[in-house]
């Protein structure tokens, strides 16, 4: 399976990557790519779209959590978009469920960010 990666910026000053396809050891560098990009060119608000995604394995947690290392260096962060309870399930069972803050929608991750940056409020899954 591919790894579909789509970006576009989001008011106010966001970076949206929608992510589809399946995110493993051989498709995760495409995303890291990608990742390490933004961040090259300035970009540390991201909100990374996981709801294509059919399958993560611990090879594309690790870009995940690499990225977000990237953009804590610049005081930035990553959201996650996910609303699939297998993936949710491996988000949890890792403890990353409480590392990232994780919504419903692209627009739920851009209003906590509006309302005063409301991060400590843990994760939306619900």
């Amino acid at each position: 399976m591919e790894l579909t990666l789509n970006v576009h910026a989001e008011p106010p000053g966001f970076t949206v990557i929608e992510v589809g396809g399946e995110i493993d050891v051989y498709t995760a560098p495409k995303l890291r790519e990608r990742l390490v990009g933004l961040v090259e060119s300035g970009s540390y608000q991201l909100i990374v779209d996981m709801e294509s995604v059919e399958f993560l394995d611990s090879t594309g947690l690790g870009v995940l959590v690499g990225g977000l290392k990237r953009v804590r260096a610049h005081e930035g962060w990553i959201d996650l978009v996910c609303t699939q309870s297998r993936l949710l399930r491996i988000f949890r069972i890792t403890g990353l469920n409480r590392v990232f803050s994780i919504y419903a929608t692209v627009p739920e991750a851009v209003a906590a960010h509006d309302a005063g940056d409301a991060r400590d409020a843990g994760d939306a899954e619900g």
